[in-house]
């Protein structure tokens, strides 16, 4: 048994230095994002932080799953979000917070469905059809999140010769 990674071996540097820049990346991200109202929309760019600055390499961190994750997300969770707003959508034999919760699997499931049928499959990207579904939003938070997506994309590309898969 271990406390600490063995991928260490002495070399605290590439693990400090990526842990800094997702912390810088997150930091920027929760100035502009409203906390208590987008948590589910923040938590998955934090879970995609943690991949793409731990695990460069991995490909849910390549543009083509990153970028594209998100963009099927994001289209996937405003199609079921405005489903919702369908007359009598939310009214089915069942109580509104049961439908909600109904409209917002189906899009967890469509958003990985088009995930992998497009080679876009980005694990974190899924939880933004949940939020998008579950939590108001307006079209600027969509643009903020494309933004928050690009910059790491933009990050990791700049930074690929330097960063290491840490774990």
């Amino acid at each position: 048994m271990h406390i600490f990674s063995k991928n260490i071996e002495g070399n605290l540097r590439p693990f400090f230095i990526q842990s800094l820049i997702a912390t810088a990346t997150i930091l920027v991200i929760l100035l502009f994002l409203d906390v208590l109202t987008h948590t589910a929309i923040i938590a998955c760019l934090g879970s995609s932080a943690f991949l793409v600055f731990t695990r460069p390499r991995a490909y849910a961190a390549r543009p083509r799953p990153f970028v594209g994750g998100y963009l099927v997300s994001m289209a996937i969770g405003v199609t079921y979000s405005y489903a919702t707003l369908i007359p009598g959508a939310l009214h089915m034999p069942v109580s509104t917070a049961t439908a909600l919760i109904v409209f917002s699997a189906m899009a967890v499931g469509g958003a990985i469905f088009v995930m992998v049928i497009t080679d876009t499959e980005h694990p974190p990207a899924a939880g933004l059809a949940l939020g998008l579904v579950l939590n108001s939003w307006d079209y600027l938070t969509l643009a903020f999140i494309l933004a928050a997506v690009l910059l790491m994309a933009v990050l990791r590309y700049l930074l690929r010769n330097y960063m290491i898969d840490v774990v």
